[in-house]
């Protein structure tokens, strides 16, 4: 039933005619990148009633929830069936913070499972957590892609709370009757994205000669946002999805001068890359104190969503070609106004 092209269609038949499984859902992190994308795709299912959470009130349907707090919302979560927990604080390639550990740990580590607590004392019935890739660590040799069950302890500090985070939703989910399902994505990109990939696209489209058409050799995997999207919304009731970890990507590994000649395709705009031996590149970033750049630029970085395709019969609805011209073109819109 949820196999192939059509999974998206689908799975949201499937929920408009199951209206009694689905009766309310909670989405923490709303007004982030993906916590918008994901409430407007689920307010259009008939079934599901919705409620949002922010830092920051912004209407009488928002629920205001700092993570970084001792918060209490359990008698909001009395009649909520499922949570998808997207708020977090986010990887910073330059954290400033003085103790960025502790700061990634109040909100990513025991915001979530206070979150979680409170959850199982109002009777929730499934908790959806959208963790990160960097639980599985930073890179992969090539060809050999990280696993949803990898064993591996992150050190860097953003990846640890998320790692700590899910330590402690599965002894939850053991011990209580309360489901748990957690999402690991890659570097999500789509309409209105920011960061590293912004700016990349910003390089492409200024026609700016970049030194990056030499790295043919490595393969990363990413998500589009309504591939990941699509998951999350497969994962709000299958019963196989239960307690269980699942990698997601858009199915299409790429190298970095591949994904540059894409962005290029995408915005219309005429490919300037040139090639420069890779050590020549490295040297450069660790004489500017960013080795990270180039690990990033040359290293590798898949996942192996197998698991996720046969167990909840799911594939990318959205090809990574038509996600990139459909990110190309809100980045060509915005740069217009």
């Amino acid at each position: 039933m949820w196999h192939n092209i059509g999974v998206n269609t689908l799975y949201l038949n499937y929920l408009q005619s199951h209206r009694l499984i689905l009766k309310k859902i909670l989405i923490t992190g709303t007004t982030g990148f993906l916590g918008r994308a994901l409430t407007s795709k689920l307010q259009k299912v008939e079934s599901v009633t919705l409620l949002s959470t922010s830092r920051f009130k912004t209407s009488e349907e928002m629920l205001a929830l700092d993570f970084s707090t001792d918060f209490n919302v359990e008698a909001e979560l009395s009649d909520i069936d499922v949570i998808i927990h997207c708020a977090a604080r986010v990887h910073i390639l330059n954290d400033t913070d003085s103790n960025p550990l502790d700061a990634f740990r109040a909100v990513n580590t025991y915001g979530t499972l206070n979150l979680a607590n409170q959850a199982v004392d109002a009777g929730v019935q499934r908790f959806i957590f959208i963790s990160s890739i960097k639980v599985n660590g930073e890179s992969t040799d090539l060809d050999f892609p990280f696993q949803p069950d990898n064993e591996f302890v992150p050190t860097d500090p953003y990846g640890l709370s998320k790692y700590e985070a899910e330590v402690g939703l599965r002894k939850i989910a053991k011990e209580t009757e309360m489901e748990v399902v957690i999402i690991r994505p890659p570097l999500v990109y789509g309409p209105g994205v920011k960061a590293n990939f912004s700016s990349m696209m910003k390089w492409v489209y200024k026609g700016l000669p970049l030194p990056l058409g030499g790295i043919k050799n490595n393969r990363r995997s990413l998500v589009a946002l309504d591939n990941l999207v699509d998951l999350i919304v497969c994962c709000i009731d299958h019963p196989k999805a239960a307690n269980q970890t699942f990698l997601v990507s858009d199915d299409y590994d790429l190298s970095t001068t591949q994904l540059l000649m894409d962005m290029a395709t995408a915005l219309g705009v005429v490919n300037r890359l040139f090639p420069i031996p890779s050590s020549w590149f490295t040297l450069a970033a660790k004489l500017i104190g960013k080795p990270a750049i180039s690990q990033r630029l040359y290293g590798s970085l898949q996942v192996d969503i197998s698991k996720t395709k046969e167990m909840l019969g799911w594939e990318p609805p959205y090809s990574a070609a038509e996600c990139m011209k459909k990110t190309a073109d809100a980045f060509l819109e915005n740069n217009h106004k």
